[in-house]
């Protein structure tokens, strides 16, 4: 089955209002030509202070989307410092990352709590990228398969098959991501297709063949080629390349 790819950058926290707004127009200004890389789908989530500024642009232009690096699960309360899913929408998201291994790590994000966001960021209507991933322990322990698939039946828990469209897995092996160390494409494919067949069991292979699987950890132009030839991946998040708009261009024109 044809899947549409999935670029994607987050811009972790990274970019002021300023930059940001000078990013996404320079990106713009390549990708709004008539029918330049329309096969494939470009997505960029900015820090919370500029998503508007972002949106915008982007919503009068078109060709970008824009998405959201976290949620919160509940739709109010007093939970300083956080932003809702309702919040994310109401800034023109689209999309929102669930579960990146630094929110994971850093930030206490539990296959629980997860699941929870997945939940919120689904009933607002918008799609929910799923990040899972093994660290550099778990891979030299032949534990990546279990890893990744207990964090995608945990993370999906209760989404319907109808949802399935919503849905985006993006695979980041933790001792990949702004390491300069990539896996290779052949090792990421392989577990992108181990995760598209527990997808499978979780949701139906019908839905499961339609959902794109993403590979991020140290994409760069210099890599992005071999790993979109692969059969079973679907797109790229990518961190650091993707805050520069030549670099992040190069990963969207992939051949």
């Amino acid at each position: 089955m044809q899947r549409i790819p999935l670029l994607a950058g987050n811009w972790k926290m990274h970019k002021t209002v300023r930059d940001a707004v000078g990013l996404v127009e320079a990106l713009c200004e390549r990708l709004d030509v008539p029918g330049h890389a329309s096969d494939r789908e470009v997505l960029v989530c900015p820090p919370f202070t500029a998503l508007s500024a972002v949106n915008a642009i982007v919503s009068r232009k078109g060709r970008i989307r824009l998405g959201c690096q976290n949620v919160w699960w509940a739709e109010k309360g007093a939970f300083t410092g956080e932003v809702s899913a309702e919040m994310a929408k109401d800034a023109g998201c689209r999309y929102v990352i669930v579960g990146h291994s630094e929110r994971r790590a850093l930030f206490g994000d539990t296959d629980a709590l997860c699941q929870k966001k997945v939940r919120a960021v689904l009933d607002w209507g918008m799609s929910a990228i799923l990040c899972v991933g093994e660290s550099l322990e778990e891979r030299e322990a032949g534990l990546t398969r279990s890893k990744v698939e207990g964090q995608v039946r945990a993370g999906l828990a209760g989404v319907s098959t109808a949802e399935g469209d919503h849905l985006v897995i993006a695979y980041e092996p933790i001792w990949a991501i702004g390491t300069g160390k990539s896996d290779t494409p052949q090792n990421a494919n392989e577990t992108c297709g181990h995760i598209r067949s527990v997808l499978g069991e979780v949701l139906g292979e019908s839905v499961a063949a339609k959902i794109r699987i993403q590979y991020g950890g140290s994409v760069k132009p210099d890599n992005i080629d071999a790993y979109m030839a692969q059969p079973h991946i679907d797109g790229a998040l990518v961190g650091g390349a993707s805050l520069e708009a030549a670099s992040f261009l190069r990963i969207v024109e992939f051949h």
